[in-house]
């Protein structure tokens, strides 16, 4: 930090378990990469290109090399892991991984309709070869799963060896874990606390007051994602108490 301010929450350290941001990149150049990481390398912790963006985005081994050399990790939407599911490629996806050097690769069926016993199978085989993430949660906004079915959901990808649980926002934050006007689904989320550690639970997050809720809830240390690359430093002043919304949260009363 710049300079010293007390009452400041205590911060994880990087690489982080808990306390994670998760950047979605949707299409940066590599001259974006580089501007964004020059700001905001310390504060994100793995990078989602955003669903299938990996498959049109040019120059994309160098992109993954920027990365990789500012140590911020990288991983392909769950979108494209679908795609490839979805025609029964399931081998060139894992050959996919190895080619780019990924080692994380997120697991997720909110495009498609795949039988649980069949994504903790993906699961299973994939942990094997990288670190997973396992989206929770359907895209289509009409579908939704109550709130028993996601904690069972959730418990069972951690335990096919899913390293965190996403919980399905999309990139508006407008389905899964929120109501289409992106207001959080506030006895969901208390019932999933009930029983899956918030530590092991990546909640989609865009809209500021999504984030903002999420903090007062669970603390500086949250898992937070699909932040858009320019609001990682406004998000972590969110976490320190440091913006208007949160301001009084970790003043000592």
């Amino acid at each position: 930090m710049n300079y010293t301010l007390t009452q400041i929450p205590d911060r994880t350290a990087k690489p982080r378990q808990s306390g994670l941001t998760m950047v979605m990149d949707k299409g940066l150049s590599l001259r974006e990469v580089e501007d964004f990481l020059s700001t905001s390398a310390g504060y994100a912790d793995i990078i989602k290109l955003g669903w299938a963006t990996s498959f049109v985005t040019p120059n994309l081994k160098e992109k993954l090399d920027i990365y990789r050399e500012a140590g911020v990790p990288v991983y392909f939407g769950g979108t494209l892991f679908e795609a490839f599911i979805v025609r029964n490629k399931f081998d060139d996806y894992r050959k996919l991984l190895d080619k780019y050097s990924m080692e994380y690769a997120e697991v997720s069926d909110g495009s498609i309709e795949m039988p649980q016993d069949e994504k903790c199978e993906y699961i299973r085989t994939l942990a094997t070869q990288v670190t997973v993430l396992s989206e929770v949660g359907s895209k289509d906004e009409a579908k939704i799963i109550p709130p028993y079915k996601w904690i069972q959901l959730m418990k069972a990808e951690l335990e096919a060896g899913a390293w965190k649980v996403i919980g399905e926002a999309r990139e508006g934050g407008t389905v899964g874990l929120f109501r289409s006007s992106g207001e959080v689904r506030q006895g969901l989320v208390e019932e999933i606390l009930t029983q899956v550690p918030f530590e092991s639970i990546l909640w989609e997050a865009p809209q500021k007051e999504q984030q903002v809720w999420f903090v007062k809830l669970l603390g500086a240390n949250v898992n937070l994602g699909n932040i858009a690359p320019h609001e990682v430093i406004p998000l972590e002043t969110i976490r320190l108490g440091l913006r208007g919304d949160t301001f009084t949260q970790f003043l000592d009363k």
